[in-house]
């Protein structure tokens, strides 16, 4: 199997290669700054990749991509790369939840987890919130328990399952810390990203399941449905918060 991973969800930008195949095999990656840096490193990234593993677009058997929840920027632009490429080299788009991606990645550091693993998937998502979701894990394969939400550190409540070993996963834990009291002292914290090499071994499973769609039909997943605060909605804020210091 030949394929094209890349993502920009989060803070990083990370692009991988894979090729199984009769005349070679190996994984190409590489990372770089995310946010509207990524924009000009993205396909010059993808090239570059693809020219070390020796592949041409029209080979692949996908091109996978972040496709959210995450930064608003790097969702569109990851998207529009992935259709642009598909497209001509008419291959088909592979989706890859973003925060199933974290929890992939997760599992790969606990490697030493036998039995079900269950992940809470978390991302920043800026603006004070975060975007979670839970997964597990059983033999290898993933099933999704609770699809992705936005909530305040605050609202975040972690069950721990006797059956499973429960992780906390995802780039939150510098940011919100303290503020994370849901998270029970026994259950482990692991900082993990929706990385380009985790798309890919999610990859096989979500092909099997039929997660390839055409170019055209590729598209973001938000959850948020606010990229930003009005002048009138930040002023207000402002006044709550100055008026909840001083009572």
């Amino acid at each position: 199997m030949k394929l094209l991973a890349f993502d920009i969800s989060a803070d990083q930008m990370t692009i991988a290669v894979s090729r199984d195949d009769g005349a070679a095999a190996g994984l190409w990656e590489l990372q770089g700054e995310g946010g509207a840096k990524a924009s000009a490193g993205l396909i010059a990234g993808v090239l570059d990749l693809m020219r070390q593993a020796g592949l041409e677009l029209r080979e692949l058997d996908a091109i996978c991509f972040g496709c959210g929840p995450g930064y608003f920027t790097g969702l569109r632009t990851a998207c529009a790369v992935a259709q642009g490429l598909a497209f001509g080299a008419d291959v088909p788009v592979l989706p890859v939840n973003s925060l199933l991606a974290v929890a992939e990645d997760a599992r790969q550091q606990f490697a030493e987890a036998a039995g079900t693993l269950r992940v809470y998937a978390m991302l920043d998502a800026r603006m004070d919130e975060l975007y979670s979701a839970v997964f597990d894990c059983t033999g290898g394969l993933w099933t999704e328990v609770q699809g992705a939400v936005l909530a305040s550190p605050e609202a975040i409540a972690i069950t721990v399952q006797a059956e499973a070993t429960t992780l906390v996963a995802g780039n939150v834990f510098g940011v919100y810390g303290a503020r994370l009291h849901g998270i029970q002292s026994e259950v482990r914290q692991v900082a993990a990203a929706p990385k380009a090499s985790a798309m890919l071994r999610l990859a096989p499973q979500l092909l099997a399941a039929g997660k390839a769609v055409p170019a055209e039909q590729a598209l973001p997943t938000y959850v948020r449905d606010k990229v930003a605060q009005t002048t009138a909605e930040r002023a207000a804020i402002k006044a709550a918060q100055a008026a909840g210091a001083h009572p």
